[in-house]
């Protein structure tokens, strides 16, 4: 049995090699492949720019028509006329936002105004107090200590009263010896005054008052009269 296997092997390598030869295998062609370091040429059938340029038709321009130019500057008119509108509106829009910016600004600052104007009244009251009481009875050889404590606590009250005016934008001025203006100014009397220049303030019979730049109350005043008249 192992002897007829043997010859089985032996008769099947025989015929192979008979069928195929070494000589007759397929061979794989191998294409060399060759590398340069030379730039590639431009192709031959590339178009230079010149050239191209030179194929391209010429063209020619065409002179716009009457109709036309008309039309372009009717709407060039319009263009500008609606540009200048739009800068006016810009303008008149500023305007009014300034204006309301203003106007509540003035609204804030003077809203006290005439609970300012009552208040005022009482400071006048005091400083009418504070005059009555004589200069000898003000000082430290006063005869009379409740007079001056008195005097005291008036002046004291009236300081308070000036500080919270002066929180609120509210000042009192006194315009004596000033040349007489009727915006800050009520005249009560004229009297002439040697050594004293006409026209100018000589006596003040109420304190003013300004609120800002605002005058609050005018000051009531006796003027210098002219008598070279």
């Amino acid at each position: 049995m192992l002897s007829a296997l043997r010859f089985v092997r032996a008769l099947t390598h025989t015929t192979t090699r008979t069928l195929c030869p070494p000589h007759s295998r397929p061979r794989v062609a191998v294409n060399p492949r060759f590398y340069s370091t030379d730039a590639a040429a431009p192709s031959a059938t590339a178009a230079s720019p010149a050239t191209e340029a030179k194929e391209q038709p010429a063209t020619t321009a065409i002179p716009p028509s009457p109709d036309l130019a008309a039309a372009l500057a009717e709407k060039d008119k319009q263009i500008n006329a609606l540009q200048d509108s739009y800068r006016r509106a810009l303008a008149e829009a500023e305007n009014v936002r300034q204006r309301t910016r203003k106007e509540v600004a003035d609204t804030k600052d003077f809203a006290i105004t005439k609970f300012a104007k009552d208040l005022l009244s009482v400071a006048d009251v005091l400083e009418m107090a504070l005059n009555a009481v004589p200069e000898a009875e003000r000082g430290e050889k006063a005869s009379n200590q409740h007079l001056k404590d008195l005097y005291i606590g008036v002046d004291m009250t009236r300081s308070n009263l000036l500080s919270t005016f002066k929180r609120f934008n509210i000042e009192a001025y006194n315009p004596i010896d000033q040349v007489f203006d009727p915006k800050y100014h009520e005249a009560l009397f004229q009297a002439p005054i040697p050594g004293k220049t006409p026209g100018t303030i000589f006596d003040v019979a109420k304190s003013g008052y300004k609120l800002g730049d605002r005058c609050l109350r005018p000051a009531q005043v006796g003027v210098v009269q002219d008598t070279t008249a």
